[in-house]
């Protein structure tokens, strides 16, 4: 395991360089100027404009501009400034975060705690009614987009019956105004998390229900929920727990195009907000802020996997 951890610790610094290198070099090369705003302002020449581009390195070739941000990423723990709002960039991003955490990890925990047990029922009752209803709504909710759905949910809840705010206000205090001004968007989110994942419980099952050893417990006189619980479930959740882990990053990078919906302001936002104003500093905070993740919760889930399944060893 020692050898094994060296070397996809190595492997996932040559990655995470990099993604880097590619991300930066995607937004160098997009169309765009975050100084695009001053251009209609009668008050800044271009003279003026230009000597700002000069001091923030704007005008600099491109391993350059890398390389300064890398030096002050890595190695001094600066995120830079933002180059639109002038805020510290590790301010103006982590600011957002508790939000999304609250929403995005709320709808992600929800979804999980819905589609392990309904996926473990439907594949135990195969070709039920209960079954049935359960594949149909899971087939449902994973082919529709959150956006379409959450603009059915504004239609129905926030329009036509005026029952929920559609717009977020971060202003707002209180236990009750948050949840009420949430709860479109937690449910658009939790129920497409949960049927993407009740799918995926429902065939580990159905695969772990046909194996030897089970019918071996069966056969031995065990009680049907011993031999559920304690054979079944324990070897069909360990695929299952290692998806959960690896899909953890996306609750940290925020809902993108759900959050733009119900003008959340969360991560997905201000990444959106970031590529449309070329605020490099700001989209390579967030990106890979959330690549770092991806590759660290990859390899949490190979060590996990290990530790759940006595039959995998890592050399």
């Amino acid at each position: 395991m020692g050898r094994y951890l060296v070397r996809r610790g190595l492997i996932s610094i040559v990655t995470l360089i990099a993604i880097s290198m590619i991300v930066y070099s995607i937004l160098y090369l997009a169309p765009g100027d975050p100084l695009g705003g001053l251009a209609t302002n009668p008050n800044v020449s271009p003279e003026v404009r230009e000597q700002i581009r000069d001091s923030w390195g704007l005008n600099d070739p491109l391993y350059i501009q890398y390389f300064k941000w890398a030096k002050s990423y890595f190695f001094e723990f600066d995120w830079g400034q933002s180059l639109t709002s002038r805020v510290p960039v590790k301010d103006y991003v982590l600011d957002r975060v508790g939000v999304t955490l609250a929403i995005v990890g709320t709808a992600y925990v929800i979804g999980v705690l819905i589609a392990i047990p309904v996926g473990v029922i439907s594949a135990l009752k195969q070709y039920s009614l209960f079954d049935n209803i359960a594949t149909t709504f899971a087939f449902i909710g994973f082919s529709i987009p959150t956006f379409f759905s959450g603009l059915l949910l504004i239609l129905l809840f926030s329009v036509q019956l005026d029952w929920l705010p559609f717009v977020y206000d971060s202003t707002k205090t209180g236990f009750w105004p948050r949840i009420e001004q949430s709860i479109m968007l937690i449910t658009v989110l939790a129920l497409f998390g949960s049927a993407q994942l009740t799918r995926f419980v429902r065939a580990s099952m159905l695969e772990t229900l046909n194996q030897d050893y089970v019918r071996t417990a069966r056969a031995k006189g065990l009680r049907e929920q011993w031999v559920v619980f304690r054979h079944i479930m324990r070897n069909a959740m360990i695929p299952v727990i290692t998806i959960i882990a690896i899909q953890l990053p996306a609750v940290v990078g925020g809902a993108v195009i759900t959050e733009q919906i119900f003008r959340i302001p969360g991560i997905g936002r201000a990444l959106i907000d970031g590529i449309q104003s070329k605020d490099v500093p700001v989209v390579m905070a967030i990106t890979f802020g959330v690549s770092v993740l991806v590759v660290l919760f990859n390899v949490l889930a190979d060590i996990l996997y290990a530790l759940l399944d006595p039959r995998i060893k890592y050399t």
